[in-house]
């Protein structure tokens, strides 16, 4: 008998996947427990549209990922920091101190574990930083560390 999968199984399959199951396992065990479907011409076309939605929710993420990443490449971020007397930093530049000064310098709220450092910024000078938006979009972020006047 074949079912649609609305959970993953284990030992039988993931979720959405259709599968060819025994007929008492899918009915005294898959169907009430709500694991599976029968997979009739209904339940079939239901499947198919909740995969295109899907599909088409993933482009349009994609597409506003690329947009965001168009945008982040023009920005050029300025972190001021601490520097000691012959011109190194106290401790390094984090993702989070990243994260903040484009918050407050562009009003866009990019989360701090998206920000991927190559090394560690304990020098002053510009750097050029990866932001991961999504697993087919990296933008580049151009960063100028500075010293903190007070």
């Amino acid at each position: 008998m074949k079912v649609i999968l609305l959970q993953d199984v284990k030992g039988v399959g993931k979720k959405d996947q259709i599968v060819n199951a025994s007929e008492g396992y899918a009915k005294n065990y898959l169907f009430p427990k709500n694991l599976a479907l029968e997979a009739n011409a209904g339940n079939m076309k239901q499947l198919d549209n909740k995969k295109k939605a899907e599909e088409a929710k993933a482009a349009e993420e994609l597409e506003k990922a690329k947009a965001l990443a168009a945008e982040i490449e023009k920005l050029d971020v300025k972190v001021d920091v601490k520097v000691g007397d012959n011109g190194k930093l106290f401790g390094a530049v984090t993702n989070k101190e990243i994260s903040n000064a484009i918050k407050s310098l562009y009003n866009m709220d990019i989360d701090k574990k998206k920000i991927i450092l190559a090394e560690s910024i304990k020098t002053m000078g510009e750097k050029e930083v990866s932001v991961k938006l999504h697993p087919k979009v990296t933008a580049k972020l151009k960063v100028n560390i500075t010293e903190k006047k007070e």
